[in-house]
């Protein structure tokens, strides 16, 4: 018996599985809006999507996987919501977020997505990197041990920062945190170092104003801006900082060094707090605030020195923190301070007071510590946060008596010049030399005889006539890093020259 197939049999054969391959892409790969506002679009349809996965939505506008429910996804939208409505079409790409990354970045100012919005050119490229990736595990770290020379005295020398280092900048509105974080950028020209500015819900004009002084100072040629301003929706806030985590790690596994700044986490949880909201995430574990500590963890810990097998390239974060009435005990401010390396702590009343940068040097540390500078500066600096506490602490007696004896009115008087010369002014970072020379002449007691208002002047006379008299002296600094027992004794001699030449021209005996 022979059985054969009528043509009709085949063709709704062929019908059923064409229907059936299309149901199959489009519940797989392609979904649609069921609602859409505040730059969160809920969707259904997508049966497969990946955490943090890239969707194309219609009218160019891309957004990323968030929530992932039993029948639907939450997506933050990485554009402008008003040109997505209720049915449209949203299809996967199978891809996690990614930026451009490379040279092409440098001296640009771009979005969290890499695109250009300084009004120049698109941003050249070859390469994109995912925006999220694992650190580096503890094997290929190796330890931190090469400075990161921030120019600024007060840090260089009691709280001094290493290459892969994370040091946390932290204190209240307008006690220059930022200032601290731009005067590294600038002291970072010719050494060598790629640097990272993240600006997380600034206000436009102040990144604006910023741009402007780092090109002054020529320092965009070697420096990338990426802008989510206060304007930016809260999903831009939210990938800013990992996006120029991913910029800077090209360059780390390329064997260079990195410095990134991220102004500031405060803001990037506010920014995360508001989708949180939105997407109405079940209070826990996996929504704001308990997972406030993982994503700024997860951010901090790709921060690393890498071993010499792998490059030996670095990216040092400088994450900033803003405290409410100096509580640095609040929560988001002591998850950061655990995640990191030390902190540079800021007082209001210290910068209300004249004192730039207003650090508190009790308050401030280093886990890193002397590992991460030179033997010059480590020589010149290791008694300057004892002369301090002891200053402050005589300090707070002495107001109460009038009568000290010589001792204590010495440490006052040390402590006041040492005080003195640590403050500095914005936009001025200083050289390794210049202020081992400074650190040395204050620790040497060269500078006990010099009133308080003379201090600034006497220090620029020591550079000036150093670079100009004894050049030799600044060049073995340079180049060794190191203070000899012969070269101490050159610098105590040309020192006391100076001294004496310093007191004639200011008549004291």
């Amino acid at each position: 018996m022979s059985t054969s197939i009528r043509p009709e049999e085949i063709s709704s054969l062929i019908k059923n599985e064409i229907k059936n391959y299309d149901n199959k892409i489009h519940s797989d790969d392609v979904g649609y809006v069921i609602s859409v506002g505040d730059g969160i679009a809920m969707i259904q349809g997508i049966d497969k999507a990946m955490s943090s996965e890239l969707l194309e939505f219609p009218n160019g506008v891309m957004g990323m996987v968030m929530n992932l429910e039993e029948d639907h996804i939450g997506a933050v939208l990485l554009g402008d919501d008003t040109k997505i409505k209720e049915g449209d079409e949203v299809k996967k790409t199978g891809k996690i977020v990614e930026v451009p990354v490379g040279e092409g970045l440098l001296g640009r100012v771009v979005n969290p997505l890499g695109e250009a919005i300084d009004g120049g050119a698109p941003i050249q490229y070859t390469k994109k990197r995912e925006i999220e990736r694992v650190a580096p595990g503890v094997m290929t770290r190796k330890s931190v041990d090469q400075p990161l020379m921030t120019g600024l005295k007060m840090i260089d020398s009691i709280i001094p920062i290493g290459k892969g280092q994370r040091e946390l900048i932290i204190g209240d509105r307008e006690t220059g945190k930022t200032a601290i974080a731009i005067d590294t950028i600038i002291n970072q020209k010719g050494k060598d170092v790629y640097c990272i500015y993240v600006a997380i819900g600034q206000k436009e004009s102040t990144v604006a104003r910023l741009v402007q002084k780092l090109k002054e100072h020529d320092a965009m040629k070697y420096t990338v801006v990426v802008n989510a301003s206060a304007s930016s929706t809260a999903p831009l806030q939210y990938i800013a900082p990992y996006a120029g985590c991913a910029m800077g790690e090209e360059w780390m596994d390329n064997g260079k060094d990195v410095l990134i700044i991220y102004d500031d986490l405060s803001k990037h949880a506010v920014a995360y707090r508001t989708m949180s909201l939105l997407l109405k995430r079940p209070p826990g574990r996996e929504a704001y605030p308990g997972d406030v500590f993982y994503l700024h963890s997860r951010l901090l810990e790709r921060a690393a020195k890498l071993s010499d097998e792998l490059g030996g390239g670095s990216l040092t974060a400088l994450p900033i923190i803003e405290t409410q009435a100096g509580d640095i005990s609040a929560y988001i401010p002591t998850n950061v301070i655990s995640i990191t390396d030390g902190q540079i702590f800021l007082q209001t009343d210290l910068f209300a007071s004249g004192v730039r940068p207003a650090v508190d040097s009790g308050l401030s540390v280093s886990r890193v510590g002397s590992a991460a500078q030179t033997k010059a500066m480590k020589k010149v600096s290791s008694s300057l946060k004892l002369d301090l506490a002891q200053y402050h602490e005589m300090q707070s007696f002495a107001q109460f008596g009038s009568d000290l004896d010589a001792s204590t009115k010495k440490i006052l008087n040390h402590g006041e010049k040492v005080t003195e010369l640590l403050k500095q002014p914005q936009y001025q970072p200083m050289s390794m030399v210049d202020q081992v020379l400074s650190l040395f002449a204050v620790k040497e007691g060269y500078m006990d005889e010099i009133s308080v208002g003379d201090i600034a002047q006497f220090e620029k006379t020591i550079h000036k006539t150093f670079h100009a008299n004894y050049a030799d002296i600044c060049k073995e600094i340079e180049e060794k890093e190191a203070l000899s027992d012969e070269l101490m004794e050159k610098m105590k001699n040309a020192m006391k020259d100076i001294l004496d030449q310093f007191k004639l021209l200011k008549g004291v005996n």
